[in-house]
């Protein structure tokens, strides 16, 4: 359209929503994406003067730029509705401006007019997706004997908060990204193939935790695909799910969590607990330390989390870890807001 009216470039200016996010498509003529802050300031600038000028350079490649990783807007936010004990999402992984071998003409009929593109960039779920398909495939060929639960787990708990500048992750509007808008944090894969322990779980721990969520029998068989008779099982709750992170509906009264991990490293090995919350919650992990003596050794402890004083309306956020000399086994602590934990 721009190029149809004769013009030379475009810039291009997100919705205050979108932030900082910006995309690398191929334009027709040349073209600035920019953040809302930076399309302000060049609107501002338009308005100012009379005859406004504009120069676009190409300054090719610019390697290590910050913040990155960062969580583009159109990422998925938790909480999760139908199960807001769980914390989700779960991790964040590569999806945004992703260079890959492209063909067009067969996967596109949109972009056919440009078969002389080799290469090109995408974002979103399908490319995260993939990413995160590709690691849990590595570990699977690596552990053949892991759950699809343990996969999970080490892929979770080997994750990061900080990005490459070793400041903590940021969102589209570069504040501080919360565990409801990145998950457990960015993967890791390198860390993932060896997590040191897992959070693991089955079949029949997934179909009682489904069967606590209330949804029925016939709820639960349209997700398993199997006949359950919810009433003959134990229900568990949310936060009874041996999952790899917390998520804590504290009110006035203590709440007490368990969880069970799997030693997957090496066979002697001790974990000590450390934990990072806010000064306004107290957190206690009994017992302190895990001592496990072989390999896929279980071993179980309990988490018990209270405010220290008045709660606090806006929750909190903080992490769990397990650390031994060689791994760091980390899990997410979430209070949800007052009114979402009410």
């Amino acid at each position: 359209m721009v190029s149809a009216y004769g013009g030379a470039g475009m810039i291009l200016m997100n919705k205050p929503a979108e932030g900082f996010t910006t995309f690398a498509d191929a334009h027709v003529l040349p073209a600035s994406h920019v953040s809302y802050a930076a399309g302000s300031k060049i609107a501002a600038y338009i308005k100012s003067t009379p005859r406004p000028t504009a120069t676009i350079t190409f300054r090719g490649t610019v390697m290590g730029s910050s913040p990155a990783p960062s969580v583009a807007f159109f990422s998925s936010r938790g909480p999760n509705k139908a199960s807001p004990g769980i914390l989700k999402p779960d991790i964040t992984g590569p999806g945004m401006n992703i260079l890959a071998a492209w063909a067009p003409s067969e996967m596109h009929p949109e972009f056919a007019d440009d078969v002389s593109l080799p290469f090109f960039m995408e974002s979103g779920t399908s490319m995260s997706t993939p990413h995160l398909s590709g690691i849990a495939a590595i570990i699977k060929s690596l552990h053949p004997s892991w759950s699809p639960a343990a996969i999970k787990s080490a892929i979770m708990t080997s994750s990061g908060t900080a990005d490459h500048a070793g400041v903590p992750i940021k969102d589209e509007q570069y504040r501080r990204a919360s565990f409801y808008s990145m998950g457990a944090g960015y993967v890791n894969p390198s860390r993932a193939v060896d997590p040191g322990l897992v959070y693991d779980l089955g079949a029949g721990e997934y179909i009682a935790y489904l069967c606590g969520l209330g949804i029925g029998d016939d709820g639960v068989k349209e997700i398993t695909g199997r006949r359950v008779a919810c009433a003959k099982l134990k229900a568990i709750t949310e936060a009874e799910l041996n999952y790899p992170s917390l998520v804590v509906k504290l009110l006035s009264h203590p709440i007490t969590v368990r969880r069970t991990v799997t030693n997957v490293g090496k066979a002697n090995s001790v974990y000590k607990a450390v934990v990072d919350m806010p000064r306004a919650v107290s957190v206690v992990v009994r017992p302190p330390v895990l001592r496990f003596a072989r390999a896929n050794e279980k071993q179980s402890f309990t988490v018990t989390v209270r405010w220290n004083g008045p709660p606090a309306v806006a929750g909190a956020e903080g992490n769990l870890k397990w650390v031994s000399s060689e791994h760091v086994v980390r899990s997410p602590i979430v209070i949800p807001p007052a009114k979402a934990a009410a």
